[in-house]
Order: C-alpha cells, then sequence, then structure tokens
C-alpha cells in the first residue's frame, strides 16, 4: 500500500525549531515531487513548500521564507522541512504529498497525502 507519513510535530516555544520527516512506504520517492502544506483552524489549507523530484529546485511561500528549508534524502525515502523561528501563526496541522516530478500550485496535481503532524507554537 502506498503511504506517506509525516513525522515530527509537537509544542515549541515561539523562536523555536522543528524538523518535519515525510517518509514514504509503498513506493520510492525519486520521481515525485513533495509538497507540505499546513491548515490552521478555521482556514483554508496551503502550500507552504516543495521540491521537485531532481531536489533542484524548492519553492516557499513567502511567510516562512528564510525561516524554512526543505530538502529530500532519496536514500531514506524521505523529505524534510526545517522549521526555524518558528512563530504562532505557523500553528496548524502539516501534510506532505506527492505530486509526480514537479511542483504544482493546484493540489489537485498531488495524489498522495499523508495523514498530517500537527506543530503548535505557543509559550
Amino acid at each position: 500500500q502506498w503511504q506517506l507519513v509525516e513525522s515530527g510535530g509537537g509544542l515549541v516555544q515561539p523562536g523555536g525549531s522543528l524538523r518535519l520527516s515525510c517518509a514514504a512506504s509503498g513506493f520510492t520517492l525519486d520521481y515525485y515531487a513533495i509538497g507540505w502544506f499546513r491548515q490552521a483552524p478555521g482556514k483554508e489549507r496551503e502550500g507552504v513548500s516543495c521540491v521537485d523530484s531532481s531536489g533542484s529546485r524548492a519553492t516557499y511561500v513567502d511567510s516562512v521564507k528564510g525561516r524554512f528549508t526543505i530538502s529530500r534524502d532519496d536514500a531514506k525515502n524521505t523529505v524534510f522541512l526545517q522549521m526555524n523561528n518558528l512563530r504562532p501563526d505557523d500553528t496548524a496541522v502539516y501534510y506532505c504529498a506527492a505530486a509526480q516530478r514537479y511542483c504544482s500550485d493546484y493540489e489537485t496535481r498531488y495524489y498522495y497525502w499523508g495523514q498530517g503532524t500537527q506543530v503548535t507554537v505557543s509559550s
């Protein structure tokens, strides 16, 4: 069964850091772009970051630029999201999702989704 599993969420104080992991099982990530999305209570889901299948191109939403870094380790079949200098408005459930080869602004192109991991930034 093809599956994406997120981990690494938790409670952190403002200014702190977390590293999220997105691990694939049942398939290899080599041919897939991986996007990170988040959904805060009462808000629509938004794209946060994405890395294409080659790892050569990464994109970020403006609100996380300079604070978040996406990376992939295909040998581990895992994509990471390093989140530094976290703020309360980063609080959300974070999801990873797979699209074929290239990142996209359209969520419909992402056809494998994880179950999400909660990130809470609070003092």
